[in-house]
């Protein structure tokens, strides 16, 4: 059974942006002017760049839950390879033998492959179980021998999973059953052309109507609806309506099981706002250098200030002075720093920090930790930070719209 014995990538941190930089880097593919590999803050720029949505979801059953989102979803990994004319092998079937096969003939290739797998069905993970629940991502495998598999996810060193559990996780979802994606060498003869799409694209995200979805989900017009969910008692979809002090705060808080909750999407996802604001900054560097356009360094800066905003913004969503939320914020920070440093070999201490947050949760849907009215000042706290954020990325676009002038 093959095994690709030179791959050494793993600096990939989101699912798609970080799979394709990964495959990227073990071809060796370098930008031409500044003589290194395509970076994952290049793909994400490329890809539809920075951007900010706000949702919540309230099913019956369970808590509800939020969604901040960080950057492009709207078809990042499609729209990246098409502006860099990637070459595209791309074989799908319903059947497990076959997509076995498929997969060990492109290994035999010599070539790493993407393929999509459920996070829920991979072990390393630490999910919890949930017929309800899936999550198909991309993922890169680059050897399968002896009934183990060898696997890049996000992880700063290398993941294994058993044949049979990647059987499971490719066959969760019919869509993507036993999908294989194999990458050839981008035109770089195109990069100028796709960096400026994408940070049009990242314009227009802030400023129009979205391709699809509620506009007062996306951009500014989000950032001002969160605020006003935070502050505002009468509206049904109100943080004092829908989101009451216990299990329905921490779960918007802090989250729950495979919920990020705010916090998880303002610094511990792998697509979260402090990251992805500062790799954003990284992306218009770059472009500034490829484009001759060095005005898109500043607007870069005023990206990282956006990450330091986001960063103070966390803080203020788990307060220190809050010990029970101080608590989980330490567990959220620990968990997602044992994956990314230690992968499957932290397993053990990542499944106590999850059941240490389950007694956490159960806590304060029996006791919140705080009276109404700090929960009202918390609330009006985080409302104010959400517009200054708001701000600081409203010029940020404005830099951006210049330099592309």
């Amino acid at each position: 059974m093959p095994i690709l014995a030179d791959y050494t990538q793993f600096g990939g941190r989101h699912w798609e942006t970080g799979s394709v930089h990964n495959v990227l880097a073990y071809q060796q593919v370098k930008i031409p002017e500044t003589g290194q590999a395509i970076s994952e803050a290049m793909l994400m720029g490329i890809s539809g760049g920075a951007a900010f949505g706000y949702f919540v979801f309230d099913y019956k059953d369970t808590d509800p839950y939020l969604s901040l989102l960080s950057r492009n979803t709207f078809d990042p990994l499609d729209t990246l390879l098409e502006r860099l004319a990637i070459p595209q092998d791309r074989v799908h079937t319903a059947d497990a033998g076959k997509g076995e096969r498929n997969l060990i003939d492109v290994l035999e290739g010599g070539r790493p492959a993407i393929v999509w797998a459920d996070q829920f069905s991979l072990p390393y993970n630490a999910l919890p179980a949930d017929e309800q629940m899936w999550a198909m991502m991309p993922i890169v495998v680059y050897g399968y021998q002896d009934g183990k598999v060898n696997i890049a996810d996000r992880a700063g060193r290398p993941l294994s999973a058993t044949a049979a559990d990647l059987a499971t996780a490719r066959a969760r979802v019919k869509k993507d059953k036993f999908r294989v994606l194999v990458l050839g060498a981008p035109d770089l003869n195109k990069l100028p052309g796709a960096i400026q799409k994408g940070i049009w694209q990242c314009i227009t995200l802030y400023t129009e109507a979205p391709p699809k979805g509620g506009r007062n989900n996306f951009g500014f017009a989000a950032y001002k609806n969160w605020a006003e969910m935070l502050t505002n008692t009468r509206n049904k979809l109100s943080w004092e309506r829908l989101l009451a002090p216990g299990s329905r705060m921490f779960a918007a808080l802090a989250g729950f099981g495979y919920q990020p909750g705010a916090f998880g999407w303002a610094c511990t996802f792998p697509s979260n706002q402090v990251d992805d604001r500062r790799l954003y900054a990284d992306f218009l560097d770059q472009a500034a250098l490829i484009l001759g356009r060095p005005k898109l360094k500043r607007a870069g800066e005023q990206f990282r200030v956006s990450s330091e905003a986001w960063r103070e913004l966390s803080e203020a969503l788990l307060p220190d002075d809050v010990p029970l939320l101080k608590e989980a914020k330490e567990l959220l920070l620990l968990r997602r720093d044992l994956f990314l440093k230690q992968g499957r070999h932290a397993l053990d201490d990542i499944t106590a920090a999850n059941r240490e947050l389950r007694q956490i949760r159960a806590l304060a849907a029996h006791d919140f930790p705080m009276g109404d009215q700090e929960v009202t000042a918390m609330r009006e706290r985080l409302a104010e930070q959400v517009m200054r954020i708001s701000d600081i990325e409203r010029e940020a676009i404005e830099r951006l719209q210049a330099a592309m002038a």
